[in-house]
């Protein structure tokens, strides 16, 4: 389909350069005029499709910037150019515009639509972005975070992500409806907390379909950091250079210590993989292992722990009940 459009621009372009040129006299030399104007309309569309808006304005400014200087450094030669080395004064221009617009490009690929508005509007470029991601925003802790004040900078929320959760809240499922519209009330929450700011952004990436590829080009694109608590996006971004706040992570790392020895009470939920354990959890979700357990199920007891085991998707405390971890010590 798309194929059939470009053909059908040129043929377009070609039959109007020929109708134009019949006029004058010229209808093969309109036709030719025509198709090539047709080929150059579609390679420049191809081009801006491709290119960032922030990498083609910044090419632009570099190119009218090099011109500039390469005009005031010929300057105050120019009457020693004659017509004969009249080239050199256009090789210096086109070498310094050249120049220009290649590191212009380079400069501006971090620059974003909503980036290049605030310079325009004469507004100062703000630093220490952070997008949140769909995860992040159905989970809702990061409501509580930004609520104690340890969230700085400005939370940017892309156009994609916001489409993402109606879809959800839209979703026939009323479990995935239920997390979508939790995750636009978390917004509506966060959006009304005086000292945060949050912004929609509407850069957006057509070439790349997976939400969170997404996420990364824009983080990049706007020199920002990534909120998530998904670990196959935290992996991917890190990867590619661009930095990520886990929320789990921080979960994890707010955790009370918990040494050999000390005594907490727990609630013995269930049975335990080996023979008579029974298994506890704590509020923030640690599993508790207790050794002989399986007799307190549906009770609270003490434990005393008697080791922490540390994993990467958490942590494991293994304990006794108090009064056999007891009379272990005086045995021992």
């Amino acid at each position: 389909m798309i194929n059939f459009l470009k053909l059908l621009v040129i043929a377009l372009f070609t039959a109007g350069g020929y109708q134009l040129g019949e006029i004058y006299g010229y209808a093969p030399i309109g036709a030719a005029a025509g198709l090539f104007l047709g080929i150059i309309t579609l390679l420049l569309n191809t081009f801006f499709e491709r290119v960032s808006t922030g990498r083609f304005f910044g090419a632009f400014i570099g190119l009218l910037l090099g011109i500039l200087f390469a005009k005031f450094l010929i300057m105050p030669f120019s009457n020693l150019l004659t017509d004969e080395l009249g080239f050199v004064s256009y090789a210096i221009t086109a070498i310094f515009g050249y120049g220009g617009m290649v590191l212009g490009a380079a400069r501006g690929k971090n620059l974003s639509l909503t980036t290049l508005m605030r310079i325009v509007k004469g507004q100062s470029v703000e630093s220490n972005q952070k997008i949140l991601d769909t995860s992040v925003i159905i989970d809702g802790r990061i409501a509580d975070v930004c609520d104690t004040g340890f969230i700085e900078g400005t939370l940017i929320v892309p156009q994609f992500i916001l489409q993402e959760l109606q879809h959800i809240a839209d979703s026939a499922d009323s479990l995935r409806r239920a997390r979508g519209r939790r995750g636009l009330d978390i917004l509506h929450r966060i959006q009304k907390m005086s000292g945060i700011t949050v912004k929609i952004v509407e850069d957006d990436f057509p070439k790349i379909k997976e939400v969170d590829a997404k996420l990364v080009a824009l983080a990049k694109m706007m020199d920002a950091k990534i909120l998530t608590n998904d670990f196959n996006l935290n992996k991917v971004a890190a990867l590619q250079g661009v930095p990520v706040l886990n929320i789990n992570e921080l979960a994890n790392a707010l955790k009370p210590v918990v040494l050999p020895g000390e005594t907490m009470k727990v609630f013995v939920l269930k049975e335990g993989k080996e023979q008579n354990q029974g298994v506890a959890y704590l509020d923030d979700g640690t599993m508790v292992v207790v050794e002989n357990g399986r007799r307190f199920i549906g009770k609270n007891i003490d434990v005393s722990v008697t080791s922490v085991l540390q994993t990467t998707a958490g942590r494991m405390i293994f304990s006794r009940p108090k009064n056999e971890h007891d009379r272990h010590e005086v045995r021992g």
